[in-house]
């Protein structure tokens, strides 16, 4: 069936943002906007083409056999009206971002991707590395803005985005040997989450023993994965196959850690595309 009208291009672009981010709140929360207000843009674009283009369910929304036919089309459609807009723009804009480790999941190409589209003369360089990495970066002035989780007994000088849970992560099922003390994966002493996760160990009075430090929760999650050992990581960013053990192992619970935005820059078009950052990794967190 043809549509009898021309597409709704506000709508279309929240299909493409929901269809990436995988949640209708995610995707309201990038376009400043209410999760009502992009269901309805959505409801109205099927109707429009005649077809179910998103199965929606409590947990999830995922796309139809027919949206996913749809999505290319509509992600170049995205595209070229970006292109459009933008055809009078001759600045390109560098916005130099530094974000933790620890806060970088498997969601990040749909992020980059929605701020590409966003902003088509942005050019963005992207260095994820510790929080403490980056905030000296910061300090020293070659990166525009930060998103780190704070430090502990940091005055929090930026704007705290959100609290990030952390928790016990384990492949699932996994249980450590009888009399043994708990196997750990961490980012090293330097980690003010580590910290945090031994002393929450050491005044439980539950034996540890680090075996395994890497950079990174993709890092760190691996070992989790492979049994190797316990990896104190952001609930969200827990890779398939593992689960937080915290309840099952009897763990003490771990403290929630801001995590701040830090940045001098007061022009709209930077402050616009470190708002649709910030906004999704809030969305992410609170999904």
């Amino acid at each position: 069936m043809k549509p009898s009208k021309a597409l709704d291009l506000d709508a279309v672009n929240a299909f493409v943002l929901t269809a990436d981010l995988q949640s209708f709140t995610r995707a309201a929360a990038a376009l400043a906007t209410t999760q009502s207000a992009i269901s309805l843009k959505l409801r109205r674009l099927e109707d429009q083409l005649g077809r179910r283009l998103l199965e929606r369910t409590p947990r999830q929304v995922r796309l139809s056999a027919e949206g996913a036919l749809f999505l290319e089309a509509a992600r170049s459609l995205m595209g070229a009206h970006e292109r459009a807009m933008a055809s009078f723009k001759i600045e390109r804009r560098r916005l130099t971002v530094g974000i933790s480790q620890l806060i970088v999941g498997s969601e990040l190409p749909a992020l980059l991707r929605h701020m590409s589209e966003h902003d088509p003369h942005l050019l963005l360089e992207l260095r994820v590395a510790g929080s403490r990495e980056v905030m000296q970066a910061y300090e020293e002035g070659t990166l525009d803005a930060a998103l780190v989780v704070q430090p502990e007994g940091r005055h929090a000088q930026g704007e705290t985005i959100y609290k990030e849970q952390f928790a016990w992560v384990g492949a699932a099922g996994w249980r450590p040997r009888p009399g043994e003390p708990l196997p750990l994966s961490t980012q090293g002493e330097s980690c003010s989450i580590r910290a945090a996760a031994v002393r929450a160990l050491d005044q439980a009075g539950v034996a540890w023993t680090e075996v395994f430090i890497g950079k990174g929760a993709a890092v760190l999650g691996a070992a989790a994965a492979a049994g190797l050992a316990i990896a104190v990581l952001a609930r969200r960013a827990a890779p398939g196959g593992t689960a937080d053990l915290g309840s099952a192992l009897s763990l003490p619970p771990l403290p929630s850690h801001d995590v701040v935005l830090y940045t001098a820059l007061n022009d709209h078009r930077s402050r616009q595309a470190l708002h649709a950052l910030a906004g999704a990794f809030r969305q992410l967190a609170q999904g």
